[in-house]
């Protein structure tokens, strides 16, 4: 790695971070500047913002080592990313969410839920969860940089999670939304323009589309064993219908993701950016490109690493990473491409790794200062001399780069299931509600809430294999890994949370409504269906 290129294009790449950063501190004038970047950020920065959020370094590089284990099944995945992550979110949700939070003037998910529901037990309950299990997504995008800075520049894993951490955390405390939505812009049109260039080069070194899709599906009879065994069947084709590796596919990393990014907090409050419901129309176009080209290009560039690795090593790509599938992508761009793509990818790693946790980071501050604590009547710390938003981005750094440091390898596919997983079944149910349902009642959304997260939360614990079994709970109390067998063990918990929480709130709601009639009035129903 030569430093004399290197270093000056790290140093022009966070000097332009710097200066959109500063330039977001001084438009940040107002508490409604800090937390929803004043609510008039144009359509374009704000698609390009969810998307650099949305596509964090767990995409690229877990996600893109998963799929070169898995296949092109989870092209799937980048169909709902597209479907529900932009256009439901945007053209359906957004819409209401935004005229919703400026009626009822909240700034975050919590808030939002819990003044439509009238409930103080929700917004608290909502950011408490937010601010405990956050971090464990956090961490996970962090180890996907500090693992890519590792492979293909050399840097020390552990320096490198914490000067990733430190940085971001800067400029989160300093500008807010404002420094982090101009950032993520910024950041996102680094990434699109690598990411179309990883891909083209990737299908030129496979001899073309046809050829490459043709070599990957005469590569069958090389899928290892034990692979074989949990029900692979090649990496053009599904794996086998209710084999463990298809359970996995589909309930975690499809549907997990899939539908949890409806849920996500950090992405919801991109909604109450916009001026209009006409700008969420606008940004549809821009994001859903975007998140094609960011997720469809990974999720093919990694099966087809197993065709590149075979060549120039004889091994598959699983192999060649030892086992660890967040080295496959670093690995790929080390040894496929030429050093200027490494420095230039590089950005690309860092970008999307800088966009997400910015993000993150921000909601939990949020989370910790707006949801917590000034709901229970708390407005300072340590007399007034730290602010709460501030004091919760330190709290936040902390606890990611603790998880990053002890965090086993190949988690960060794993990790993103499960921090979408739980979003999906405890907030999925009450928003949709909150948005389009007049009879929820403030009883219905509270047992709805606690529902998802708990049952989410025991079944980690309890039921799903990789998790219980790394916890360790389950075989401490009951002498087993997990509690039941297959196929249960390998069954995400969001296929039974997510309905379980649902019908709680229906039956709830229905049973509560006409005791608790001014918990979700129909007027404002009407308001926010114009």
């Amino acid at each position: 790695m030569n430093l004399s290129v290197l270093i000056p294009i790290l140093a022009g790449y966070i000097l332009i971070l710097s200066g959109l950063a500063y330039y977001g501190y001084k438009k940040t004038r107002t508490e409604a500047d800090y937390l929803i970047a004043g609510g008039n950020v144009n359509p374009i920065v704000m698609a390009l913002s969810y998307g650099a959020t949305f596509i964090s370094s767990s995409s690229l590089i877990g996600f893109g080592g998963v799929s070169a284990m898995n296949g092109f099944g989870l092209l799937w995945l980048a169909f709902l990313n597209i479907a529900l992550g932009i256009f439901v979110a945007f053209a359906v949700f957004g819409k209401r969410i935004r005229k919703l939070s400026v009626k009822l003037n909240v700034f975050t998910l919590p808030s939002l839920l819990g003044a439509r529901y009238e409930s103080k037990f929700i917004t608290v309950f909502s950011g408490i969860m937010i601010f405990v299990f956050m971090p464990a997504y956090t961490s996970i995008v962090l180890v996907g940089g500090g693992r890519f800075l590792q492979e293909t520049l050399g840097f020390n894993y552990n320096m490198s999670l914490f000067i990733l951490a430190i940085f971001v955390g800067f400029y989160v405390i300093s500008g807010g939304l404002k420094a982090v939505m101009y950032s993520d812009a910024f950041a996102a049109l680094v990434m699109l323009s690598m990411m179309i260039l990883f891909l083209v080069v990737t299908y030129q070194a496979v001899g073309g589309i046809t050829a490459g899709h043709t070599a990957l599906s005469n590569m069958k009879d090389l899928v290892p064993e034990d692979l074989v065994e949990q029900g692979h069947r090649g990496w053009t084709s599904m794996p086998a219908l209710g084999s463990p590796m298809w359970w996995t596919l589909v309930s975690t990393l499809i549907m997990g993701v899939g539908i949890g990014v409806l849920a996500q907090p950090q992405l919801a409050m991109r909604s109450m950016t916009v001026k209009s419901a006409k700008d969420l129309n606008r940004s549809v176009l821009v994001g859903g490109i975007f998140i094609f080209f960011m997720t469809g290009a990974i999720y093919m560039i990694g099966p087809l690493s197993n065709i590149i690795f075979q060549d120039t090593r004889g091994e598959l790509a699983l192999t060649v990473a030892g086992g660890n599938v967040d080295l496959v992508v670093p690995i790929l761009i080390n040894e496929m491409m030429p050093d200027w793509f490494v420095y230039l990818f590089t950005l690309t790693a860092l970008s999307a790794v800088i966009s997400t946790i910015s993000s993150l980071m921000h909601v939990q501050a949020t989370s910790f200062s707006e949801d917590i604590f000034k709901t229970l009547g708390i407005t300072s710390v340590f007399g007034g001399k730290i602010s709460l938003v501030r004091f919760g981005v330190i709290i936040g750094v902390v606890a990611a780069v603790i998880l990053a440091y002890i965090l086993p390898g190949g988690v960060i596919a794993q990790a993103t299931s499960f921090w979408f997983g739980i979003c999906a079944a405890g907030f999925l149910p009450v928003l949709i509600g909150a948005l389009f349902w007049e009879k929820g009642s403030r009883a219905g959304a509270n047992a709805s809430v606690v529902t998802g997260f708990a049952v989410s939360i025991i079944g980690f614990l309890f039921f799903h294999e990789k998790e219980s079994a790394a916890f360790g709970i389950s075989e401490a109390l009951f002498g087993k890994g997990a509690l039941l067998g297959y196929p249960v063990t390998h069954i995400d918990p969001i296929m039974y949370a997510l309905p379980l929480s649902a019908i709680v709130f229906v039956v709830i709601s229905l049973w509560t409504y006409k005791k608790q009639g001014h918990s979700v009035k129909a007027a404002n129903q009407q308001e926010i269906a114009k």
